[in-house]
């Protein structure tokens, strides 16, 4: 009996060694090496409304639709904004924008761009303003936090303003600035200027500095300034037209 007794914990033994080698030697079913998901589209879309009444009658609209994807070598940018409002029944805002721009990236940092803009403004009499800009761009700051970039080129404009129509070559210089300050905040600024080569007293500037900050899932508060200026606007309106919008984002 002892002699059995001792071959079958043997056996038992050898089974259970058996069992934990070939438990050792199968495939994990966790992939750590896998490869991450792909880019997706990255788009948030914002909504303000403005109402007085009472001694005060008016009411300002605006709404903001932007999206990009980043697929190294390439990075898609689109956009589109735009106003409009009204004081005691007189229009006094109306504007249309949008945007859309592609990268191609030769290293981690220099890229070239091709880049389209529309834009309209009923009160400054901007029936519209088409430009197209090729040209080169270098990330000085490119990482999961902050990012700052420059973009040099040519570009044409094609517009019609104050009932005068005309297209021109123009020099574009731009740069754009990021920065996550938490997972829930962030804050951009941009800015770009557009003179003619032949007579830079004849120039566009346009400019933006927004922050975010997370409220509740996907939801987000933004508060951003706008600020377009024409050396050259059209006759009876100023150069300078300047726009403080706050807003709700939904992040799709």
């Amino acid at each position: 009996m002892q002699n059995h007794s001792q071959k079958m914990t043997l056996t038992a033994g050898l089974f259970l060694a058996g069992a934990v080698c070939a438990i050792a030697q199968t495939p994990s079913q966790t992939t750590p090496n896998a490869a991450p998901p792909p880019p997706r589209w990255e788009s948030t879309a914002a909504l303000g409304l403005t109402l007085t009444k009472g001694n005060s009658d008016t009411l300002l609209f605006t709404g903001k639709l932007g999206t990009q994807r980043k697929a190294p070598p390439d990075e898609w940018y689109f956009g589109i904004d735009g106003s409009y409002g009204k004081d005691h029944g007189d229009v006094n805002n109306e504007t249309l924008h949008g945007f859309g721009q592609y990268n191609h990236l030769f290293s981690d940092r220099f890229y070239a761009y091709l880049k389209a803009d529309g834009f309209h403004d009923g009160v400054a009499d901007i029936k519209y303003r088409v430009t197209v800009s090729p040209g080169a761009g270098y990330y000085f700051i490119k990482n999961k936090t902050t990012s700052l970039s420059a973009e040099i080129g040519p570009g044409y404009i094609e517009e019609k303003v104050g009932g005068i129509e005309r297209g021109y070559f123009t020099l574009r210089l731009a740069e754009r600035f990021e920065h996550r300050l938490s997972d829930k905040a962030r804050i951009w600024q941009s800015l770009e200027y557009l003179p003619k080569p032949d007579d830079f007293g004849d120039y566009l500037v346009n400019g933006e500095l927004g922050v975010e900050a997370s409220l509740a899932g996907n939801l987000a508060l933004q508060v951003y300034l706008q600020d377009y200026y024409n050396s050259r606007p059209a006759a009876g309106r100023d150069a300078n037209d300047l726009r403080l919008v706050s807003a709700l984002a939904y992040k799709l």
